[in-house]
């Protein structure tokens, strides 16, 4: 396939993950049945990438949807299937380009534009209730001036940020695990902190339908 690079190949996947922020990649082909760890859990560490799995296994295929894999391939591989993914994937990117990545919204710094893979949190202030303290990744905090949270999900991708209870809102790609009424979170400006956050009961169920881990 000409216009396809084979940036790395691996054949462990705790290498894998140890070295995958090193490389500059579009997307992953993944196996499921693997040494250590299984391509499910993978697909689960290196976030936003797109993945196409390739497994003798049928049962795998609703996980693996559930962790919106772009495609789920049969093996033996076939080159014609392959090539049928990888126009998905390529699909997939030619849609994303149409999407906006950020917003521009006043802030305690002037108009700021805020992009969407760096935002981490949103929080009521507890200056002023009519702002919110956004959290980015970096962690550094910029402060919304007047921005309901009403407003906010209008210029937020619905998929992406979710409201957890009257004072807050997360990145859904930032939650590790929840209960019926707690979410655990990994802050990402910490070395190995994480964060336990209150989901109310008024926004469960939208919670439920939007994170899947």
């Amino acid at each position: 396939m000409p216009d396809i690079e084979v940036v790395k190949a691996f054949n462990n996947p705790s290498i894998f993950i140890s070295e995958f922020k090193n490389y500059d990649f579009d997307f992953c082909i993944l196996d499921i049945e693997m040494p250590e760890i299984n391509g499910l859990q993978v697909a689960k560490m290196i976030g936003n990438k797109p993945v196409v799995f390739t497994t003798a296994y049928t049962e795998f295929a609703a996980d693996a949807y559930d962790l919106n894999a772009i495609d789920y391939v049969r093996k033996p591989v076939k080159v014609e299937r392959l090539q049928q993914a990888i126009s998905k994937v390529k699909l997939q990117f030619t849609t994303q380009k149409t999407k906006p990545k950020s917003f521009q919204i006043n802030t305690n710094k002037g108009k700021s534009i805020i992009f969407f893979d760096q935002l981490f949190s949103i929080s009521t202030s507890e200056i002023d209730s009519r702002d919110k303290d956004a959290r980015l990744y970096d962690g550094s905090t910029l402060v919304l001036k007047n921005s309901s949270f009403e407003k906010l999900k209008q210029l937020l991708p619905p998929a992406e940020f979710v409201q957890i209870n009257k004072k807050e809102m997360l990145a859904t790609n930032s939650i590790l695990s929840f209960t019926y009424d707690q979410i655990l979170v990994k802050i990402p400006f910490e070395t190995d902190v994480q964060k336990k956050y209150v989901l109310s009961e008024v926004y469960r169920n939208d919670f439920i339908l939007k994170v899947r881990i």
